[in-house]
């Protein structure tokens, strides 16, 4: 494999993730509040001017990565949770599963034309594998 990270700084290449990590959601109890909560305390602006009053917010910035709050099922966790952008969905949901993932969310198709599934890892960590609407390939 490669050991970039053995390397000083100056030295290291960019390497290219394969399939980004495009946003992330915190799948929470109360998303008002803990939206709020990281408006205030980071100044972040927080907007739900879409089909599922998705609380969101934009890094504004090439650094950062765009995310969200989503309302926890039932008497669920708070946790955070990755969506990392695939080409095919179906494909990359068979890789997952064939090494040890299970699909907790079947497909979904969303309202601006991403399809998602929500599977949890080896280790119990959910994530999600996303395709967004759109993309140039």
């Amino acid at each position: 494999g490669v050991q970039t990270c053995a390397l000083p700084i100056s030295e290291r290449k960019l390497i290219l993730m394969s399939n980004p990590v495009l946003r992330w959601q915190i799948i929470t109890k109360d998303p008002e509040r803990h939206s709020v909560f990281y408006r205030d305390v980071f100044g972040w602006d927080i907007y739900a001017d879409n089909a599922l009053n998705y609380r969101q917010t934009s890094s504004g910035d090439e650094r950062g990565i765009d995310g969200g709050f989503w309302p926890s099922p039932g008497e669920g966790p708070s946790f955070v949770q990755l969506f990392i952008e695939v080409d095919d969905v179906e494909a990359a949901v068979s890789r997952a599963t064939d090494h040890g993932a299970d699909v907790v969310m079947t497909p979904q198709h969303l309202p601006e034309g991403e399809v998602m599934v929500i599977l949890v890892d080896c280790e119990g960590l959910t994530f999600s594998v996303y395709s967004p609407a759109n993309v140039p390939k």
